[in-house]
């Protein structure tokens, strides 16, 4: 059976030794956006630890480590496939962030293959909370999606990091349920929420996009931009219900 038809019907492969170029050019591209995304996130988390009241500095300087870590668990894929990693070893600009009014759409911006999502700043610890939180769901269900890629290493990756990350968003709602229980804390929660909920939304892709269709055939894609897109935004609302937010 051709490899392209393997795939197509299910199939897994196990090491870059078997992949054909154009899987391994998406496959790159998948992991690349991942581990930018992640550096990306710790460092601007990372910038709001000193204005986390409390016991929470703790909670926050924890989720910055663990994303590090997750990036460094992929990279270490990417580098079996001959990826220079030492882009990564040096300085790049991760905290860098773009004005706060801008609208980039789902553009990538400044060189790497960050998320959209990451190149906004954040301002103050309620608006972190509501992004952790917005964006905390929204990786819940993006690496449930990437636990089934048809490469198998990745895959045992993306299963292994999903818990923490889905706990990196129960803590952000343990933190958002306590901003929201006064009148203060619920209007800037309101506002953070306008702010990064399509932003967000951004990050899931495009509707009837046509890679969807090439992905699939390859095993690296499963459900659609749309039905992602409405299960993330069915749990927020969810959520932010029980928090009287909406």
């Amino acid at each position: 059976m051709p490899i392209e038809d393997y795939l197509a019907h299910g199939g897994k492969l196990t090491s870059p030794g078997n992949v054909p170029a154009r899987y391994r050019g998406e496959l790159l591209r998948l992991m690349a956006s991942f581990v930018d995304s992640e550096l990306a996130a710790s460092a601007g988390f990372a910038d709001t630890i000193n204005d986390a009241p409390g016991i929470k500095s703790r909670i926050a300087a924890r989720i910055v480590l663990e994303k590090a870590d997750h990036a460094e668990k992929v990279l270490s894929i990417m580098a079996e496939f001959g990826v220079d990693t030492g882009r990564y070893e040096g300085v790049h600009p991760w905290a860098a962030r773009v004005a706060r009014e801008a609208d980039i759409g789902a553009t990538r911006q400044g060189g790497d293959m960050r998320l959209s999502v990451f190149h906004y700043p954040l301002q103050g610890w309620v608006d972190a909370v509501v992004m952790n939180v917005l964006q905390g769901l929204a990786a819940k269900v993006q690496i449930g999606e990437m636990a089934r890629v048809s490469y198998q290493p990745l895959a045992e990756v993306f299963r292994a990091v999903a818990p923490i990350e889905a706990r990196h968003a129960e803590l952000g709602l343990e933190g958002l349920s306590q901003i929201a229980a006064t009148e203060a804390g619920r209007a800037e929660a309101e506002a953070s929420l306008a702010y990064w909920r399509p932003r967000v939304a951004a990050g899931f892709g495009a509707a009837n996009s046509a890679r969807f269709e090439r992905l699939s055939r390859m095993g690296l894609r499963h459900r659609t931009n749309e039905v992602l897109l409405a299960e993330w935004s069915a749990t927020v609302d969810a959520h932010l219900s029980d928090m009287t937010l909406i």
